[in-house]
């Protein structure tokens, strides 16, 4: 066996432990007793100690010493430039440090959740000082002198840093603060009301992620306090969560959770258990999940095959007809919640996230003091109070687990699937009178052909420049929002 070979064998077998980490972790958010959550720290501790051991085994340094990346194919190089990517960070990570972020995250998840469910932050602030004491340790060991966040940002989207998102923030924001007023500024469309059976949701919310190419004889869908996708290759899972009174809450966190599901299902085959066999960055991994959930779920089209679907599932639900219900799922309203934002103001959301976590990492924030900036941004945003802690600073996740730099890739996937679209509508003359027959299968097929099947090989703005034609900026998002809610709201 060549040096490469030998080093790929090793590769799988890491890869694989990654795979079994995950599934702990998948399992510890829909099925794990509440009272295993101590053990199930130290399981995860264990396995992050296995996996870091791994990572700076004295024969990789041989093995990339040996091996010459010029003499490799392209795709060998792409392995290699990932390989050799992942071990300069680890090298640079003490092995107690990441079994301790992975033992004091697993913890924390759960004391987040129980946290959010009775509005207490200041359950919450302890455990939050702890992940962010890690983390920043973990962030100056990877920066190395440098910029701190840009080094947790690498983790998400390599290359990417605060500068190319500030700039990229203040491009956007301008258009959609514009926007956001004047289609609030008109009458809204009527919303959903009523009571909507929860096992009812589930069976059909299982028929759309299949309607969208998910394959569930290598997936699942259960439910879970924050929906996620889990997994790669031929074991791939999402959670959905459900409220009785709002059916689209269900419906369109599934399909977003299969944007991220189909991306690793279609991924190709022999790149299964190799550092190609995953996304490639959380930036185009959002522009999937945010392309499905909004520009092909939310169109026009898509709503009409919706409707039939909710009528057969639900009989009279209290909405008219097709246009009305497309009113309704694109409706515009202030709220509090991330992930049930529309279109209009979901970038928003971010801007808030990404100048705040920032924050806490340099330490100019401190985590007792996150509920009162967070409050005063979302008033100074948003025009209006947060009611409570599970409606600001505790509802999403992230934090908790350590996941700072993930918020801003939300946006990039936005931005990133504004290009996308434009080039999907150019290759699928048809698009429209497809989604209205429910039929996905030519724009899903499209993506995977230009975007999925390439897993980790390409990086990541060239993954969507060669499926757009173009390179990625925020001009197609922001036409493209204009163009919709203009016409919905008569603008």
């Amino acid at each position: 066996m060549t040096a490469y070979d030998e080093l790929m064998a090793f590769q799988r077998d890491t890869e694989a432990l990654g795979q079994v980490a995950g599934r702990l972790g998948w399992d510890q958010e829909t099925m794990m007793p509440r009272g295993a959550a101590a053990q199930r720290s130290e399981e995860m501790a264990a396995m992050e100690g296995v996996l870091h051991a791994r990572r700076i085994d004295p024969r990789m340094a041989d093995w990339l010493a040996k091996i010459d990346d010029a003499a490799l194919g392209p795709v060998e190089q792409a392995q290699m430039r990932e390989i050799r990517r992942s071990y300069a960070r680890t090298v640079k990570v003490p092995a107690a440090l990441a079994a301790e972020i992975a033992r004091v995250t697993s913890r924390a998840q759960g004391q987040w959740a129980e946290a959010r469910s009775n509005d207490d932050v200041a359950a919450f602030v302890p455990v939050l000082k702890d992940v962010l004491r890690l983390k920043r340790e973990e962030g100056q060991a990877l920066a190395a002198g440098g910029n701190v966040y840009d080094a947790m940002l690498d983790d998400y989207e390599p290359g990417i840093t605060a500068d190319d998102l500030e700039t990229m923030f203040a491009a956007m924001r301008p258009r959609l603060v514009a926007l956001r007023a004047a289609v609030l500024d008109r009458p809204a469309p009527a919303g959903l009301t009523g009571t909507f059976d929860e096992p009812k949701q589930m069976q059909l919310t299982r028929k759309l992620a299949k309607a969208f190419g998910y394959d569930m004889a290598t997936g699942r869908v259960d439910k879970a306090v924050h929906p996620f996708s889990s997994g790669s290759g031929q074991d791939v899972r999402i959670t959905t969560r459900t409220s009785e009174t709002d059916p689209f809450n269900c419906f369109y966190s599934t399909i977003h959770e299969v944007g991220h599901a189909c991306y690793e299902q279609n991924i190709a085959p022999d790149f299964l258990l190799t550092p190609l066999g995953r996304g490639v960055s959380m930036g185009v991994h959002e522009s999937q999940s945010r392309i499905y959930e909004n520009q092909l779920g939310r169109s026009r089209a898509f709503c009409g095959f919706l409707f039939e679907q909710m009528q057969a599932q639900f009989g009279d639900f209290g909405v008219a007809d097709a246009d009305a219900l497309y009113g309704a799922v694109n409706r515009v309203s202030n709220g509090y919640i991330r992930t049930e934002a529309d279109e209009v103001q979901y970038n928003l959301h971010i801007m808030l996230r990404f100048d705040l976590e920032r924050a806490l990492i340099s330490g100019d924030l401190g985590a007792g003091d996150l509920e009162a900036a967070w409050n005063d941004r979302f008033k100074a945003d948003f025009g209006y109070e947060v009611d409570r802690a599970s409606n600001g600073c505790l509802q999403d996740v992230h934090w908790s687990v350590g996941l700072f730099g993930y918020f801003p890739t939300y946006s990039l996937g936005n931005v990133y699937a504004g290009c996308l679209y434009q080039a999907l509508r150019a290759a699928v003359p048809d698009l429209e009178t497809q989604l209205a027959q429910g039929d996905l299968g030519p724009a899903t097929g499209w993506l995977a052909q230009n975007v999925q099947c390439h897993g980790g090989r390409h990086l990541p703005r060239e993954v969507i420049e060669q499926a757009s034609g173009i390179a990625p900026s925020e001009g197609p998002l922001l036409d493209y929002l204009d163009g919709k809610f203009g016409a919905l709201y008569g603008l």
